[in-house]
């Protein structure tokens, strides 16, 4: 008889029982990460129904299912989709994670655990489930709601928040003496390691993908994107990293790329098979008979997720000036701990630093907070009116206060986006000198030294060094330059902060330029200095430079901005979400009408979709045809799209006369349609006129959809309502036509 190797009949086992138990999961409607839990504690040796004999091999196959799961993780997370996620998704995030890392850490103190063990279990529950709390909202229906798109971006931010937690939790555990300045360090060293991938990923990877597109098959895309994934996973095992980080980054790479559905779609097999393995794996070290004794740390560690989570997500979402109502739904939402713990928890046991009682404790946490988030997400409101009613009245006052500092589209601070791009510009270019700079000490200069000897070798060096960081410095202390002058051209604007930012970067330059020559030359301070002062005005002036640099930035942008062209040019809804809200739950929301729908052929005007149910159409879309604040005597025809304004009650109420939701994603993904804010200041065209005289749709495709009038707030006023002195007008539009209103009024 041939003899069988013990991997395939324990691979056998294993996706015997996972396919059997998820489907009885999938047929009972709970989520397949659980049946995949319990199928490996059916499998595994505490109970031994089954004859598994190399648990070894099951965990090394269950370590590349950590690294499949982070890297399809990573081709949906996208680092532009994080900076889209806005300062609530920020703020929320890192209330969550930091509250929740100190209370795990206290509550593992108080379970009298050692300082790892209580560190990792902060760690295990400060990530919500990202995929429990999406498939909740499929279930219920909640996708289109406005705390919906909230939760989803925390969400976002916490996964980045999570590899980078790993990282450390891998560094801390490993090092015997470590402290502060080591931590900083540790994350001086992530943070360039991704920053520097992330730019040169860009910069390279949709280029190399396009030009082998020719021969790149769906057999040779997978192969060449395993390979990459495998390869940064090596690069960051070498570097000291985690494979999980190397496997992230190069997901968040190829994401930004044309071919990402693509490989997301081809790659999401292996991703399930090996990700059901771990998870399989999460189970067979698991022994439910031994549980028992642990039910006083489980339900304590239960009880901490619930109220923490709901206490610290509440928090962050008042601090970043949302709604109550908003904010609890969106913490009752996140009442939860799910993957990220497993891995975590993985993490530990792999570098034996926690305890291995640890584990089932955990997992069963997750199972059980796992299967009450349903119910915790449609308490959110009910809770919500209990809380309104009870609480007292200037706690009300002072949430409402936080929550309702209006964004004026005609008050922006130039300081503030001046500042903030040029820090991530410096940021960038910043880090990029810095690592070319190591490389070249570390690998370029011993390669030269080995072939050249004396004074050449460190000249050849030098020059190779500069030469390669030329561009980038010249970057540092160009951009947004024509910004600046701009502003000071402007009289009621201060020179001096200007005048010290160009000078600033400058001198930033002119130092790392010396620290080049001073590592490489014995000279005095001030020759090093004159010859720096030398290389940044031929930096500055060279012709030559400026266009190399011009044109790797335009590379460089070109490819970042390559996939988000793409898509808009498929879809008819650009990016855009509304940052704050009238009666703060309105949103925009995308639904298709069907071909039996009652409003098929008729003009809007006779409708009557305002007057009956409150929201406004804002914009239809048919075929790659779109249209935006459409007026009267547009009609609707089967499987247009529209994009309709309303709050969340109204948009529900909406949504059942459509029968039907169609591609609900949220329209922070989709739309061109945008609802801001404006000020009507002393001077005012607009001030005395009314809606009807002031002729807003027909001049400017904008809709007053809302009045705010000291204290009062109007909805869909009628067209006969005059413009005031300080009232904030709700406009809804594409962004330059509001723009445009903004500039005419003035």
């Amino acid at each position: 008889m041939a003899h069988l190797p013990p991997l395939i009949s324990d691979l056998a086992v294993i996706l015997l029982a996972a396919g059997f138990i998820t489907l009885l999961f999938k047929a009972i409607k709970q989520p397949v990460v659980l049946g995949y839990v319990l199928a490996g504690i059916i499998a595994g040796p505490s109970l031994n129904l089954f004859h598994v004999t190399d648990i070894e091999n099951i965990k090394t196959w269950a370590e590349i299912g950590v690294i499949f799961l982070l890297f399809s993780l990573g081709l949906d997370f996208s680092f532009k989709k994080l900076f889209k996620t806005g300062r609530t998704s920020f703020i929320t995030a890192f209330t969550i994670v930091s509250g929740m890392l100190t209370l795990g850490y206290l509550t593992g103190k108080l379970l009298d655990w050692s300082h790892i063990d209580s560190l990792f279990l902060g760690g295990m529950l400060a990530m919500s489930s990202t995929t429990i709390i999406i498939k909740s909202f499929d279930d219920l229906g909640l996708k289109t709601q406005l705390f919906a798109g909230l939760v989803i971006g925390v969400l976002i931010v916490e996964d980045l928040v999570a590899v980078v937690l790993m990282v450390l939790l891998s560094t801390i555990s490993t090092s015997n003496n470590f402290d502060g300045a080591d931590l900083v360090l540790s994350i001086l060293r992530m943070g360039m390691f991704i920053l520097l991938w992330f730019v040169s990923g860009i910069y390279l990877l949709p280029t190399f993908l396009k030009k082998t597109k020719r021969w790149m098959n769906d057999e040779t895309l997978l192969v060449v994107v395993l390979a990459l994934c495998l390869g940064m996973v090596l690069i960051a095992t070498k570097i000291g990293f985690s494979a999980a980080l190397g496997a992230f980054v190069m997901g968040s790479l190829l994401a930004e790329t044309l071919e990402a559905e693509k490989i997301e779609h081809l790659t999401r097999p292996v991703k399930d098979f090996f990700g059901a393995i771990f998870f399989v794996s999460v189970g067979m070290m698991i022994n439910p008979l031994g549980l028992g004794e642990f039910w006083f740390p489980i339900l304590i560690i239960t009880l901490v997720v619930i109220f923490g989570q709901i206490i610290f997500a509440t928090t962050g979402m008042i601090l970043s000036g949302q709604p109550l109502k908003v904010c609890i739904q969106s913490s009752f939402s996140l009442t939860q701990i799910g993957e990220f713990a497993f891995i975590i928890a993985t993490l530990g046991l792999s570098l034996n630093v926690i305890d291995k009682n640890l584990y089932p404790i955990i997992v069963a946490v997750s199972i059980i907070t796992t299967f009450f988030t349903p119910f915790f997400i449609k308490s959110a409101v009910p809770v919500y009116h209990f809380i309104s009613h009870n609480l007292p009245a200037h706690w009300l006052k002072a949430i409402h206060r936080f929550s309702a500092s209006p964004h004026l589209i005609n008050t922006e601070n130039m300081w503030l986006n001046l500042l903030k791009n040029l820090l991530k510009t410096i940021t960038i270019y910043l880090a990029i000198t810095l690592t070319i700079m190591f490389l070249g000490f570390i690998y370029l200069v011993p390669l030269i030294a080995g072939f050249v000897s004396g004074i050449s070798a460190n000249i050849l060096s030098a020059g190779i060094i500069i030469l390669a960081m030329a561009p980038f410095l010249r970057a540092i202390m160009i951009k947004k330059n024509r910004t600046i002058r701009l502003m000071l051209q402007k009289r009621n604007m201060s020179k001096g902060p200007l005048i010290t930012l160009i000078s600033a970067r400058i001198i930033i330059c002119i130092g790392l330029v010396m620290i080049v020559i001073g590592n490489l030359f014995d000279l005095a301070w001030f020759i090093i200095l004159l010859i720096a002062l030398l290389i940044i005005s031929f930096t500055i002036f060279s012709k030559w430079l400026k266009k190399g640099s011009i044109r790797i930035e335009n590379r460089f942008l070109s490819n970042l901005s390559e996939r988000q062209k793409y898509d808009e040019s498929l879809k008819p809804m650009k990016t855009e979400f509304v940052r704050h809200l009238l009666s703060r739950d309105i949103h925009l929301a995308d639904f298709e009408i069907q071909p039996h729908s009652q409003y098929i052929g008729k003009p809007l005007k006779d409708l009557h979709i305002r007057e009956d149910y409150g929201v406004n159409i804002v914009s239809i879309i048919r075929g790659e045809q779109r249209i935006n604040i459409p007026n009267g005597d547009e009609m609707l025809f089967p499987y247009d799209r529209i994009v309709v304004v309303g709050t969340d009650q109204q948009l529900m109420r909406f949504n059942y006369l459509m029968e039907e939701f169609a591609n609900s994603n949220d329209l922070q993904q989709k739309s061109d349609v945008v609802l801001e804010q404006m000020l009507l200041e002393d001077g005012s065209k607009l001030i005395g006129k009314t809606i009807q005289n002031a002729s807003l749709r027909r001049k400017f495709g904008c809709m007053v959809i809302g009045i705010e009038r000291g204290r009062s707030a109007k909805m869909n006023p009628d067209t006969t309502e005059k413009f005031e002195l300080n009232d904030i007008l709700w406009l809804v539009g594409e962004k330059d036509s509001i723009l445009r209103v903004v500039e005419s009024c003035k």
